[in-house]
């Protein structure tokens, strides 16, 4: 795949860039030359060419080369060459070579007085082909990224581009080329003769392989890359390397794992508990009241607090602590932190603010609150937390409202805003949304999201897992634990952050192209992780896929219905959720035909009209159930009609999933008088909606899983 000797040479090249400055870890882009050889190196394709620093050697060169060929400045400040006039193309003799030498250096001595100019750099052109892009660049939580898409010059207008993080396997590279709108372009298009994807494929790998084994590297693209019918050619090339090597984030340390036993404390005391309702201490007092072991509040101004015996320190509670909520000024925590220490406590819920997302003495407070902490082998949750609730063991360390009713869904927060709203929720909707564990993480000076997932992992009353994440800072260690767990249970992420406003300028198409949320749902997609927009949507999709029997196949979908409006609207936006709506086989068909009434409409979605029977939608799902090979989830679309009450509707569905492990959905849209028949489908867990577009965005969430 590529040169053995390639280390030598990066090595070569990495020496040529170094700074004079050993202090600086400097950042810059190489020549076109440099970027083009280093390529090479991998297999990489690229142009013929030759450097020259006078309008006779550009001549000479060109006629060594074979016209017609372009030219090209050869400057360190120009990044964007067609934008200072630094490239022309289609030169044919020596008198337009000669021309187009002195036109370069006039164009961007007027663009740029200050650019060193080295050259200009003469090389083949490449014959006219679909112009694509391949690129590279380092995000900071998950490492090497790869890009591909339509290139040229109007790479940024299309935007038609995806990616894949590194390392990937030969069949992601290959979903890669066919998952971009242009790749029918690539196929062949209206009479055009296909192109040489193959080639393509292999260019890509080799790439992908060159990024991966240059660790000096941070950033390439090669646009366009000129695809032809038979092979291609790179037209041009940017290569940014830095002076040491790129340090990607660590793998996943299994013995950092936190035993369950800390989550499980047998008495839990309060530092800076209260008797005063508008204070902290007061709200997380009186939540932890209904824990079932021992509480303890801790305050040197007062004898009793919430009708509680309270204790002037730590060291004055008889007895063993396990865990301490800590909501005392943030100048305070140290010193308590040593006291725990001295008490044994093993784990230190620290709701307080004022650390590092403050300022610099904060942060110089937090480091030695958790140094104490090592040394005494104490976890902490926070700081600047709402806290951790744990509702079947009744544990509730936040300062919320009303604690949330227990359930099977652990929520793990970047935001204790969301926290508390999540909390709400839970109070409003009932038990079928209670949760096994809520936790808001705070600054993660100490346990973080791994440690949280690795608890719900482990969990029995866990089912699911929705996490809402600002950021990663660890993505490697991230993906690894996340596709572990998904493996056994799913998890459902909110994202925040998509939008592209601020995003800085990028030396190169690559960087400005795929944007940090782009990486992380490419980063979810790799381990699993099925992303969602809203709060709402998270726990519908988090409990579907908790009770799943099996994981989803595909997005291969029949929908059953008995009204034909619902027919119309479920192909709009299967299409818009990327559900396919398959072609019924006449097979199929003709077996339909046997039982259902001549007018059927014979096609999917399955309309069985307005006086549609329970007999016939059970013929229908029995038919399906013969026919499982062809399909991936059924939908029955229900509405109100005096035909079929929708208990008798639902237990069609509870039914047909004794027969069959693919996935059931009903939608039941027609208001409260469709109770019946949702509430139904929800004690047999059954994933039910009350309006279709909804289906339809859950469902394609749900499917994400069957892209991995």
């Amino acid at each position: 795949m590529y040169n053995t000797d390639s280390r030598a040479f990066i090595l070569a090249i990495v020496e040529k860039y170094r700074s004079t400055d050993m202090s600086v870890n400097a950042t810059k882009m190489l020549s076109e030359a440099d970027g083009y050889n280093l390529l090479r190196q991998f297999n990489v394709p690229a142009p013929t060419f030759e450097i020259v620093q006078s309008p006779d050697d550009a001549a000479k060169a060109a006629t060594k080369i074979g016209y017609p060929v372009v030219m090209k400045i050869v400057s360190p400040q120009i990044i964007h060459k067609s934008d200072a006039g630094g490239v022309v193309v289609g030169i044919k003799t020596d008198a337009e070579a000669k021309d187009a030498f002195n036109k370069i250096v006039s164009s961007v001595k007027k663009y740029n007085a200050d650019a060193e100019i080295k050259g200009i750099i003469v090389e083949e052109m490449a014959k006219p082909g679909l112009e694509l892009i391949i690129g590279g660049k380092i995000d900071p939580a998950f490492g090497r990224v790869l890009t591909f898409g339509l290139g040229g010059t109007l790479v940024e207008f299309f935007k038609d581009v995806g990616i894949r993080l590194l390392p990937c396997r030969d069949e992601e590279i290959r979903s890669l080329i066919h998952q971009i709108r242009g790749y029918t372009l690539i196929k062949g298009y209206r009479g055009e003769a296909p192109k040489d994807e193959e080639f393509l494929f292999q260019t890509l790998k080799n790439a992908s392989a060159f990024f991966e084994k240059n660790e000096n590297v941070v950033e390439f693209d090669i646009n366009p890359l000129r695809l032809y019918e038979k092979g291609g050619c790179a037209v041009d090339a940017r290569v940014i390397i830095q002076d040491e090597p790129v340090k990607i984030a660590e793998h996943y340390d299994p013995a950092k794992i936190v035993p369950l036993d800390y989550y499980k404390p047998r008495s839990v005391a309060v530092i800076g508990a209260s008797d005063d309702k508008t204070k902290m201490g007061y709200a997380v007092f009186r939540n932890l009241l209904q824990f079932p072991g021992k509480v303890y509040p801790v305050n040197n101004k007062r004898d009793e607090i919430q009708g509680v015996k309270c204790y002037p320190t730590l060291g004055d509670i008889p007895g063993s602590v396990d865990m301490v909520v800590i909501t005392v000024p943030a100048q305070l925590v140290p010193g308590i932190m040593g006291e725990c220490g001295k008490k044994g406590v093993k784990m230190a819920v620290v709701i307080t603010a004022g650390f590092k997302e403050m300022d610099a003495d904060g942060r110089a407070l937090e480091n030695r609150m958790v140094e104490i902490a090592k040394n005494f082998g104490i976890r902490i949750v926070g700081p600047n937390c709402l806290g951790l609730i744990l509702p079947p063991y009744k544990l509730d360390t936040t300062y919320v409202s009303t604690s949330p009713l227990p359930g099977d869904i652990a929520f793990i927060s970047q935001s204790g805003a969301i926290v508390n709203a999540v909390v709400g929720i839970s109070l409003s909707e009932g038990s079928e949304m209670g949760y096994s564990e809520v936790v808001s993480v705070g600054n993660q000076c100490d346990l973080d999201f791994l440690d949280y997932m690795s608890y719900a992992q482990r969990d029995p009353h866990t089912k699911s897992i929705i996490l809402y994440v600002e950021e990663i800072k660890n993505g490697v260690a991230f993906m690894e634990m996340a596709k572990e767990i998904t493996k056994t249970k799913p998890i459902v992420a909110i994202k925040a952050g998509s939008s592209k406003r601020g995003q800085a300028a990028a030396a190169s198409h690559t960087g400005s192209l795929s944007g940090s949320f782009d990486v992380y749902m490419e980063a979810f997609r790799k381990c699993g992780v099925v992303p969602v927009k809203t709060i709402p949507g998270a726990f519908q999709v988090a409990k579907a896929l908790g009770n799943l029997k099996k994981p989803i196949t595909g997005r291969r979908a029949v929908v059953i219905t008995n009204a034909g409006g619902f027919a119309v609207l479920s192909n709009d936006y299967a299409e818009t959720w990327g559900i396919e709506i398959i072609d019924l086989p006449k097979t199929l068909i003709d077996e339909l035909n046997t039982f259902l009434p001549p007018f059927w409409n014979k096609n999917n979605p399955i309309d069985l009209l307005g006086d549609a029977t329970e007999a016939r939608f059970r013929g229908v799902f029995d038919v399906l159930c013969r026919n499982e090979e062809l399909w991936d989830m059924a939908i029955l679309v229900n509405f109100p009609n005096k035909v079929l009450a929708p208990d008798r509707v639902a237990q069609i569905l509870i039914d047909t999933s004794k027969k069959t492990d693919k996935l059931l959905v009903g939608t039941f849209v027609g208001g409260d008088c469709l109770k019946p028949g949702v509430n139904l489908l929800k004690e047999h867990n059954i994933p039910v909606f009350e309006e279709l577009e909804f289906t339809y965005r859950a469902l394609g969430h749900l499917s994400w899983t069957a892209d991995r």
